[in-house]
């Protein structure tokens, strides 16, 4: 899968979609300084919060600014399924080609291949 099939799979323009139905989107702007504004916009939804943390975690070691969030009226409740429960992983918008890259790359490893016995 492509990078921009990857980015219609997740919603179009990659904006946050909250509790909008999916032909609506919002954007979510941070100001890391001075008058310049970051743009976050949604690499991966997931089913629940954990699985959104684990994804942030990757792309931190990659050195991409992530954020991983829930509605918290869904973390709450626990819930892992529709809107409430799902998860979201943000990056800058500038950085999303590449946080897709590396998201579609641990995807296609194959986790069954790995000698996890085998010493360095």
């Amino acid at each position: 899968m492509t990078v921009k099939q990857k980015r219609e799979q997740i919603g179009g323009n990659m904006a946050l979609s909250s509790a909008l139905p999916d032909n609506e989107s919002q954007t979510q702007e941070t100001t890391p300084g001075k008058n310049e504004g970051v743009k976050w916009v949604v690499v991966a939804r997931t089913p629940g919060l954990a699985p959104a943390q684990i994804m942030a975690d990757r792309l931190k070691t990659e050195g991409i600014p992530v954020r991983a969030w829930q509605e918290s009226a869904g973390q709450s409740f626990g819930l892992t399924i529709g809107l409430l429960g799902t998860g979201y992983v943000m990056v800058p918008e500038d950085m999303a080609d590449r946080a897709l890259e590396i998201l579609e790359d641990e995807d296609e490893t194959d986790w069954d291949e790995i000698d996890w016995d085998e010493e360095e």
